[in-house]
């Protein structure tokens, strides 16, 4: 799935996007995540990537000191500015996230929420490098994403030869996306975080993980 077709089919999607947060077997485990997020970014300046309709910049406002959330959708992002959430620590901003150097700002922290599982698992490495890069030596890092469960998550269409996988996703204008979405092992997040960062953690639930690090100093 190309960048311009994965940005097509979330500004389409916009207005649909957080009833996934509705499925009522999820709701312990997004509180389990919350918790979780906010315990690790509290007092930080964090660069949020793909913030999208901003459910998770609400949800560590209170947390964080201060927030640059990023998103290359416009429309996504009309959602979050409508959230009304406190402009003296929460600025949203249009941003590719494959060039976030060019995002000013002095984060010691970063999050990126429900984005590692549409990335190609080749371009994986070339962004985090762009990430840590936008980020201060030290700062900590968080992912956080789905878990494959039968009966719940999308079943998955087909797998690539890179070893890819993909979901048909049907949207409220009628129109069918085959969307790129992975599901990293344990393995797989630690793998790529080594030698990139120190203190690495990766905590699981039933529906969802997260991955944590602190950058090396430089």
């Amino acid at each position: 799935m190309s960048d311009a077709a994965m940005l097509d089919y979330y500004s389409r999607r916009a207005a649909e996007y957080e009833r996934i947060y509705h499925k009522p077997e999820r709701q312990a485990d997004l509180a389990r995540l919350r918790k979780h997020l906010c315990a690790r970014l509290a007092n930080r300046r964090v660069l949020e990537v793909a913030c999208g309709t901003g459910y998770w910049t609400a949800a560590i406002t209170e947390a964080a000191t201060s927030i640059v959330a990023t998103d290359a959708s416009e429309e996504v992002l009309a959602i979050a500015r409508a959230k009304g959430l406190d402009a003296c620590r929460v600025t949203f901003r249009r941003a590719d996230a494959w060039k976030l150097t060019e995002v000013a700002g002095d984060f010691d922290a970063g999050l990126a929420a429900f984005w590692w599982s549409h990335l190609p698992k080749d371009r994986l490495p070339a962004f985090l490098d762009e990430f840590h890069a936008a980020l201060q030596p030290g700062a900590r890092v968080l992912f956080a994403d789905n878990r494959f469960v039968p009966g719940s998550s999308t079943p998955v269409s087909r797998t690539d030869e890179a070893g890819n996988t993909y979901q048909l996703r049907f949207l409220d204008d009628g129109t069918t996306h085959e969307v790129l979405k992975n599901f990293p092992t344990r393995t797989d997040l630690i793998e790529l975080a080594t030698g990139r960062g120190q203190s690495i953690e990766v905590v699981e639930w039933p529906y969802f993980w997260c991955l944590s690090y602190d950058l090396h100093r430089r």
